[in-house]
């Protein structure tokens, strides 16, 4: 009942991503700097049918052979999906878990790691300490959860963050924080889904709004909440810019074009092979500008680009930036709108700063942020 069975070791793990479970095979694992790893675990086939229904009932979610397949959360906060009967998967029950990391990843870290570099984060703390909304793209484990956790912190400190999830991944380190979850067991009269989460929030008077991932329907309301001028961090599948304004004009989500201006800020990020090695990259930032009556289009610009060939960011809206100038300058209140990147090489050279200094563990980036946001360069504790 407590604890994972043969799988403790890899629950253990803080270096783990996944752990794949498939009956009759050894069980694989994707390792945070090995990649894909065969373990010498195997689950035998005798055993794999109480294995899954015993895990499943960790999950508050049991699986049977009327109800085969199972998502939910162990008390760590890893998720869980599970499908057990031999109808839908034929070689017995497979079972794939997605660890969770109590300390999120920093974005110092990831700049160490290459997954951006500072003038993208840079460009992204003034987004977020100025209200703009940002959507964070990409396919299946690209990393747009650990990015999203990764920027939370340039939110202001003394803002109210509204979070709303499917299983809890947001991790936030204000103060004010309603952390909110969708019910999907019990009676169906008692489920909660993530639009009727959006709606109370809306009422909640937060800073922020943070959807997990936006999936359907609820693009809507995501939508409705950018309108009302609360801005919104969400994660959402899709590969361009292009792909997220075709997914939300079209069905199910059908938001009029029009109303796409209330996006500001997509970034696409992608796992991507390079020299033999799986490497996860922003690829792009792009800013959206709004709609144009006369192509009957949504007109975007790029603000940063990955090139491949010496896997390095350039920012291309550079002394360009529609966001930068148009929006953060004037709510800024600077009244030359090209003083705003001043500011922005003022930002990329404290995070580079902190890169150089190695300042790597979350909560210790978390309160340097703050701490400037409080007192500026002079309270720093290193030299600028």
């Amino acid at each position: 009942i407590i604890g994972g069975g043969p799988l403790e070791p890899f629950m253990r793990d803080p270096y783990l991503e996944d752990i794949h479970i498939i009956t009759g095979e050894n069980v694989h694992l994707i390792h945070k700097v090995f990649e894909m790893i065969k373990t010498n675990i195997f689950i035998d086939k005798a055993w794999a049918n109480t294995f899954s229904q015993e895990f499943s009932e960790k999950i508050g979610s049991p699986v049977s052979e009327g109800q085969p397949i199972a998502d939910g959360t162990l008390p760590d906060g890893s998720r869980v999906n599970i499908i057990h009967s031999k109808d839908v998967s034929l070689k017995g029950p497979t079972m794939t878990i997605r660890k969770f990391s109590e300390t999120p990843i920093s974005v110092t870290q990831l700049i160490n790691w290459g997954t951006f570099d500072a003038g993208v984060a840079a460009y992204l703390w003034l987004c977020l300490q100025y209200g703009r909304s940002l959507f964070v793209c990409g396919e299946t484990a690209s990393g747009k959860t650990t990015t999203a956790n990764a920027i939370i912190p340039f939110i202001p400190p003394h803002k109210k963050i509204f979070s709303v999830e499917n299983t809890p991944e947001v991790q936030v380190p204000h103060a004010v924080w309603q952390q909110l979850l969708t019910k999907s067991t019990g009676p169906k009269e008692g489920h909660i889904e993530l639009e009727d989460l959006l709606r109370a929030g809306l009422r909640s008077s937060p800073d922020y709004i943070i959807t997990g991932e936006t999936r359907g329907i609820e693009g809507r309301v995501v939508f409705q909440a950018m309108q009302t001028g609360h801005p919104v961090i969400t994660t959402f599948h899709a590969g361009s810019v292009t792909k997220v304004i075709q997914r939300f004009t079209g069905h199910p989500i059908n938001i009029p074009k029009p109303f796409m201006d209330n996006l500001d800020v997509v970034l696409i990020q992608m796992a991507v092979e390079r020299k033999g090695k799986r490497i996860r990259r922003v690829l792009s930032v792009d800013e959206v500008e709004g709609y144009n009556k006369e192509v009957d289009g949504i007109m975007s610009r790029k603000a940063f680009e990955w090139n491949p060939v010496d896997d390095t960011q350039s920012f291309k809206a550079n002394r360009n930036s529609y966001i930068l100038e148009s929006r953060i300058a004037k709510m800024a209140g600077l009244t030359d709108p090209m003083l705003i990147y001043d500011e922005f090489d003022r930002r990329k050279h404290i995070i580079e700063r902190m890169v150089q200094e190695k300042i790597f563990d979350y909560y210790e980036v978390v309160q340097f942020i703050w701490t400037f946001y409080r007192e500026g360069e002079k309270g720093l504790p290193i030299s600028i």
